[in-house]
C-alpha cells in the first residue's frame, strides 16, 4: 500500500508537491504495485544527493527518474521519458516477470506502446489533436488526473487528493496490464489459427482479439474475413479493415444485405441460416459455419469486390 509521510527521512519514494500530474500519478501507483509497500513524501524541492540510492525520488530532481532536464532521455520516436516511462523502463519488465507473466517480454513492449507513451507525450508537452464540433468536451486520461487537483477556493486537502488520484489511477494501469496480457495472449492463438488457413478467411475456435494482430504482422494482411463462435448462438463473420488509418474494408458484404434479418436475409443471400446483416455491412451472423462460408462466397462474388483496390 501507499503511505503518504510528512518527514522526508521516512520516506522510500519522492516526488514532487503541489499540482500533481498523470506522469508522478502513475509513477507513484506503478511504484506501489512493484514494491508492495511504499511510503511517498511531496515536496518542492529537493537535493537528489543528500539520500541513500535505494531512495527512489522521480519527477523532481533532475535525476535518473527525471525529465525536467536539458539532456533528458529521448526515445527513438523522438518523445522524452516522463518519470511514469522511466520507472516503466528501469522496472516495469522485472515486475511482470515477477508476476510469472508468460510473454512478459511483449507484454512489456505492448504496454509500453499502448499506455505509457501516451501519458510521457501529454507531460512533454505532446498533445493529441481532439477535433470535435465545438458542442462537448472530450477529455483525455492527463485530463481526469488533473480533476484530482484542489479546486478553486475548495477545502480539498492536496494530499488527500494525490491519494485518491492514486488510488484512482492504480485501478486503470492494473486493468491496462490485465487487458495487454489478454490481447498478448490472443496475439499467439490468432497466429496459430492463421498457420492453419490456406485462404483469405480467418476461422477462431472463439471470440478474441484479432484486429490488431491482423493489421500489424504483415503476413497477415491477406485476411478478408474472420469468422468465430457468436456469444448468441451460431457465428459471427465479419469484414477487417485496410489499415487502422483507413478504416475501410479490404472487402465488403454486398449493399442489398444492409440490415436485414431472417427470412428477408435468407431470401435475398439464397443463403439459409443467414440471420443477420449490420447497417455498416461490417458484421454478420449465422446459423451455422456452412452458411458463414456460403455468405462469404456470395460476397466474394458479388459486384462491390471485383474491383476493390488494396
Amino acid at each position: 500500500m501507499m503511505k503518504l509521510v510528512n518527514d522526508i527521512k521516512e520516506a522510500n519514494c519522492i516526488t514532487h508537491g503541489g499540482t500533481m500530474h498523470a506522469d508522478e500519478v502513475f509513477a507513484t501507483a506503478f511504484l506501489e504495485m512493484y514494491l508492495n509497500d511504499i511510503k511517498v513524501y511531496r515536496t518542492m524541492e529537493i537535493n537528489p544527493d543528500e539520500f541513500p540510492k535505494d531512495v527512489l525520488i522521480y519527477d523532481i530532481g533532475r535525476g535518473i527518474f527525471d525529465h525536467h532536464q536539458i539532456d533528458a532521455l529521448k526515445r527513438e520516436n523522438g518523445i522524452t521519458y516522463s518519470s511514469f516511462g522511466l520507472l516503466w523502463k528501469a522496472f516495469g519488465l522485472d515486475y511482470l516477470k515477477r508476476r510469472e507473466i508468460e510473454q512478459a517480454e511483449d507484454v512489456f513492449e505492448a504496454i509500453e506502446k499502448d499506455f505509457v507513451i501516451a501519458i510521457d507525450a501529454d507531460d512533454n508537452g505532446i498533445f493529441p489533436k481532439i477535433e470535435t464540433d465545438g458542442t462537448y468536451k472530450i477529455k483525455t486520461l492527463p485530463n481526469i488526473i488533473k480533476l484530482f487537483n484542489p479546486s478553486y477556493q475548495s477545502e480539498d486537502d492536496s494530499n488527500e487528493q494525490f491519494i485518491k488520484a492514486v488510488a484512482f489511477a492504480k485501478i486503470i494501469l492494473q486493468e491496462e496490464i490485465k487487458n495487454i496480457i489478454g490481447k498478448t495472449k490472443a496475439k499467439y492463438k490468432v497466429i496459430e489459427h492463421y498457420n492453419k488457413t490456406e485462404n483469405n478467411i480467418l476461422l477462431l475456435d472463439e471470440y478474441m482479439p484479432y484486429e490488431e494482430t491482423l493489421l500489424t504482422i504483415d503476413e497477415l494482411k491477406r485476411i478478408d474475413f474472420v469468422i468465430f463462435p457468436s456469444n448468441r448462438g451460431g457465428y459471427n463473420v465479419k469484414t477487417v479493415p485496410k489499415s487502422f488509418e483507413d478504416k475501410t474494408f479490404r472487402k465488403n458484404f454486398p449493399e442489398e444485405w444492409s440490415g436485414l434479418t431472417n427470412e428477408k436475409l435468407e431470401e435475398v443471400t439464397g443463403v439459409l441460416g443467414a440471420r443477420f446483416c449490420h447497417n455498416t455491412r461490417f458484421l454478420l451472423s449465422c446459423n451455422s459455419l456452412e452458411a458463414a462460408y456460403q455468405l462469404i462466397d456470395k460476397a466474394l462474388s458479388s459486384d462491390i469486390n471485383k474491383n476493390i483496390d488494396l
